[in-house]
């Protein structure tokens, strides 16, 4: 999987303005401000349908514009696929595979298999469960679609679930036959999702302990662990039980969309107890993870976008990742730094061809 051109025509700071990478190693080296995140943004939205950095998409609109065009020609198994991405004010968002718009985005993730490594990645731990759970959901999707499915159906039953409970205790009524119907149908995909995120965290989780150990050179033991309310009991039980307290809060309270991670460092939480360090090295190894998990299901090497590495990592860590690209088993590799003589003097020590790009 290659990203050949890239073209972006009122996308951010950008008004027009064209790439031509390399198969291997593409930096992009300039002042902060200059729009290097803003290069890698593009190619995110380019496999995902949306950005990394800012969800609200009338937001990735260049100011005083009324549109963007980011348009990306990759090279897939030997064939040229021509991507775009595009939003007017007013109008959907559209996505176009040679020329041809999907019906749904969910039928685009995961053809262009893409792992983005960034200083925001600190959300993973300081934020609340809903960015470890969007994690978990990114890495499953891009290879299980009925996975994707499942969820997208669950989140749709759930909304109405809960828009249920809102009228119930607006109009002073409850009718616990409609209410069942809902809980079926939250039981059934909600028992899928969770049986697939146990089987995706067992396989995952040695990888990532593996990554943990090469980075810290064995020194911490870290873990990860999966907390879910359906290893209490099936679903359709909970909602039951949890009946009375859905009616007061006028949302439902348990089930796999309260789901979360816990990451710890020797039994304690990682958030409080690990240090700077140990937590950049515990997302590195979490998203090296990624990568490594992706390219085993999909059996292509993911793209990798690096933002502002060099700056948030010491020596070690940055070696680690130069050791995963530095063998002919990585794809093509994205990085943004301030520093374009440091970023030179780390990709020569890989021995890939490589461009720079000043900004």
């Amino acid at each position: 999987m290659v990203l050949n051109t890239l073209s972006l025509v009122n996308y951010k700071n950008f008004e027009s303005q064209s790439f031509k990478f390399d198969s291997k190693i593409n930096c992009l080296v300039g002042a902060n401000g200059v729009g290097k995140t803003n290069v890698l943004d593009a190619i995110y939205h380019l496999a995902f349908g949306k950005s990394y950095f800012n969800p609200v998409a009338t937001q990735n609109i260049k100011h005083n514009e009324d549109f963007f065009v980011i348009d990306g020609v990759f090279e897939k198994e030997e064939r040229v696929e021509k991507i775009i991405v595009s939003l007017k004010k007013g109008q959907k968002k559209l996505i176009k595979r040679n020329g041809k718009p999907y019906e749904k985005f969910s039928d685009h993730i995961g053809f262009i298999p893409l792992v983005i490594i960034s200083p925001s990645d600190r959300d993973l731990i300081i934020e609340g469960s809903e960015t470890r759970r969007k994690f978990i959901d990114s890495v499953i999707s891009q290879s299980d679609k009925q996975y994707l499915n499942n969820l997208i159906n669950y989140n749709k039953v759930l909304a109405q679930r809960n828009a249920l409970l809102k009228y119930f205790a607006l109009n002073n009524t409850f009718n616990a036959q409609t209410l069942q119907v809902y809980n079926e149908q939250l039981h059934t995909y909600g028992t899928e999702i969770f049986k697939t995120r146990n089987d995706f965290l067992e396989t995952f989780i040695p990888i990532f302990k593996s990554r943990y150990n090469a980075i810290s050179n064995k020194n911490e033991v870290v873990n990860l662990s999966y907390k879910s309310d359906l290893f209490d009991g099936e679903l359709n039980d909970l909602l039951k039980e949890n009946i009375n307290k859905d009616k007061a809060l006028q949302y439902t309270s348990v089930g796999i969309h309260k789901d979360d991670l816990n990451f710890e460092i020797e039994e304690f939480p990682i958030k409080k107890f690990g240090s700077q360090g140990q937590q950049k090295s515990f997302l590195v190894a979490l998203k090296l993870a990624q990568f490594d998990f992706i390219k085993q299901q999909s059996g292509v090497p993911p793209i990798l976008l690096l933002d502002d590495i060099f700056d948030k990592l010491d020596e070690n860590r940055v070696a680690q990742i130069i050791e995963l690209v530095d063998n002919e088993h990585f794809g093509q590799l994205f990085i943004s730094d301030t520093h374009a003589e440091r970023t030179e003097d780390v990709v020569k020590q890989i021995h890939q061809s490589y461009k720079i790009f000043k900004l």
